[in-house]
Protein backbone atom coordinates (compact mmCIF):
# COMPACT_ATOMS: atom_id res chain seq x y z
CA UNK A 1 0.00 0.00 0.00
CA UNK A 2 1.47 3.39 -1.40
CA UNK A 3 1.10 6.26 1.45
CA UNK A 4 -1.41 9.46 1.00
CA UNK A 5 0.60 12.45 0.52
CA UNK A 6 0.03 14.89 3.28
CA UNK A 7 -0.55 17.94 2.33
CA UNK A 8 -1.03 20.67 5.23
CA UNK A 9 -3.41 23.93 4.87
CA UNK A 10 -1.84 27.21 5.54
CA UNK A 11 -3.64 27.67 9.05
CA UNK A 12 -1.86 24.34 9.76
CA UNK A 13 1.24 25.53 7.96
CA UNK A 14 0.88 28.99 9.97
CA UNK A 15 0.70 26.80 13.06
CA UNK A 16 3.73 25.04 12.85
CA UNK A 17 5.73 28.11 12.09
CA UNK A 18 4.26 29.68 15.09
CA UNK A 19 5.26 26.99 17.64
CA UNK A 20 8.53 26.28 15.73
CA UNK A 21 9.22 30.06 16.89
CA UNK A 22 8.00 29.59 20.27
CA UNK A 23 10.46 26.17 21.00
CA UNK A 24 13.80 28.38 19.13
CA UNK A 25 12.80 31.64 21.49
CA UNK A 26 11.95 30.13 24.45
CA UNK A 27 13.49 26.58 24.68
CA UNK A 28 16.22 26.65 22.10
CA UNK A 29 16.88 25.40 18.38
CA UNK A 30 17.64 21.67 18.72
CA UNK A 31 13.57 22.08 20.77
CA UNK A 32 12.64 23.51 17.48
CA UNK A 33 14.26 20.72 15.27
CA UNK A 34 12.75 18.07 18.22
CA UNK A 35 9.08 19.26 16.96
CA UNK A 36 9.88 19.66 13.25
CA UNK A 37 10.74 15.86 13.61
CA UNK A 38 8.26 15.05 15.53
CA UNK A 39 5.88 16.31 13.06
CA UNK A 40 7.35 15.11 10.30
CA UNK A 41 6.82 11.66 11.62
CA UNK A 42 3.52 12.10 12.67
CA UNK A 43 2.88 13.82 8.61
CA UNK A 44 4.66 10.22 7.82
CA UNK A 45 2.32 8.20 10.32
CA UNK A 46 -0.79 9.64 9.37
CA UNK A 47 0.47 9.38 5.02
CA UNK A 48 0.76 5.53 5.86
CA UNK A 49 -2.35 4.88 8.22
CA UNK A 50 -4.96 8.26 8.14
CA UNK A 51 -7.97 5.91 9.90
CA UNK A 52 -5.67 4.81 13.19
CA UNK A 53 -6.16 8.72 14.35
CA UNK A 54 -8.65 9.51 17.04
CA UNK A 55 -12.09 10.26 15.65
CA UNK A 56 -12.86 12.24 19.72
CA UNK A 57 -12.92 15.59 18.10
CA UNK A 58 -15.42 14.56 14.86
CA UNK A 59 -17.20 13.63 17.61
CA UNK A 60 -17.08 16.82 19.91
CA UNK A 61 -17.20 19.27 17.29
CA UNK A 62 -19.95 16.87 14.82
CA UNK A 63 -17.24 17.20 11.78
CA UNK A 64 -17.63 13.83 10.42
CA UNK A 65 -14.02 12.30 9.33
CA UNK A 66 -11.95 14.70 11.67
CA UNK A 67 -9.12 12.85 13.15
CA UNK A 68 -6.11 13.69 15.69
CA UNK A 69 -2.76 12.50 16.31
CA UNK A 70 -0.54 13.45 18.96
CA UNK A 71 3.01 14.33 18.34
CA UNK A 72 5.34 12.14 19.92
CA UNK A 73 6.93 14.44 23.29
CA UNK A 74 5.27 17.76 22.30
CA UNK A 75 1.76 18.68 23.74
CA UNK A 76 0.56 19.42 19.83
CA UNK A 77 -2.57 17.71 18.19
CA UNK A 78 -2.21 16.87 14.59
CA UNK A 79 -5.96 17.62 13.02
CA UNK A 80 -6.39 15.62 9.77
CA UNK A 81 -9.14 14.75 7.28
CA UNK A 82 -8.37 11.59 4.68
CA UNK A 83 -9.06 11.75 1.18
CA UNK A 84 -8.99 9.54 -1.99
CA UNK A 85 -6.04 10.98 -2.62
CA UNK A 86 -4.61 12.34 0.29
CA UNK A 87 -4.78 13.69 3.74
CA UNK A 88 -5.67 17.15 4.19
CA UNK A 89 -4.08 18.57 7.92
CA UNK A 90 -6.35 21.36 8.94
CA UNK A 91 -4.48 22.67 12.28
CA UNK A 92 -1.43 21.54 14.58
CA UNK A 93 -3.20 23.32 17.73
CA UNK A 94 -1.69 22.44 21.71
CA UNK A 95 -3.27 20.32 22.95
CA UNK A 96 -4.40 22.58 25.92
CA UNK A 97 -6.21 25.42 23.28
CA UNK A 98 -9.85 25.67 22.81
CA UNK A 99 -10.68 23.32 20.08
CA UNK A 100 -13.73 24.49 18.78
CA UNK A 101 -12.38 28.38 18.88
CA UNK A 102 -9.24 26.79 16.87
CA UNK A 103 -10.96 24.40 14.82
CA UNK A 104 -13.87 27.62 13.89
CA UNK A 105 -11.71 29.04 11.41
CA UNK A 106 -9.80 25.62 10.30
CA UNK A 107 -11.14 25.91 6.46
CA UNK A 108 -9.12 27.87 4.13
Amino acid sequence: MTAKPVIPRAKARADVDLAVEYYANEADVDVAFGFIDALEHAYTFIGEMPGAGSPRWSHELNLPGLRTIRLKGFPWLVFYLEFETHVDVWRVLHAKRDMPTGLADGDD
